[in-house]
């Protein structure tokens, strides 16, 4: 088996470029570089311990993540910056993230949209006090 070391990195805009050894980069081809049927990805899939799907009962044992802890991550805030910025009490926030308890679905619907304008709710709040 011929091994091959090609050395690549993510320019700011997201593309990814080979480095040449002089230095210069080059973006990769748009084709996939080891194309691969439906058939052979799913025996690729199936043959890694790490990678196969998960049974009925596995999946019911998994630990799920809160989407709430989610979008505050993906907002760059801590709990008490969230709470405060958008009027959730920080422990409902706490019992959400840890999953003691769920939204209920005004509280859902809340987050939804602080997940889609995040911005646009933190004005509206500032600009008309509750």
């Amino acid at each position: 088996m011929n091994k091959t070391t090609t050395t690549a990195k993510i320019q700011s805009d997201g593309n990814v470029v080979e480095v040449l050894e002089d230095g210069r980069e080059r973006r990769f081809a748009q084709t996939p570089m080891r194309p691969m049927t439906a058939a052979e990805i799913e025996a690729a899939a199936m043959a890694d311990p790490d990678a196969r799907p998960m049974a009925e009962d596995e999946l019911r044992k998994a630990r799920r993540i809160p989407r709430i802890k989610t979008l505050r991550r993906a907002l760059c805030l801590t709990q008490e910056e969230f709470a405060a910025r958008y009027h959730v009490p920080l422990g409902t926030l706490r019992d959400w993230e840890q999953g003691r308890t769920q939204p209920d679905q005004p509280a859902r619907a809340y987050l939804t949209v602080i997940a889609r304008d995040p911005d646009g709710v933190r004005r509206a709040l500032q600009q008309s006090p509750i």
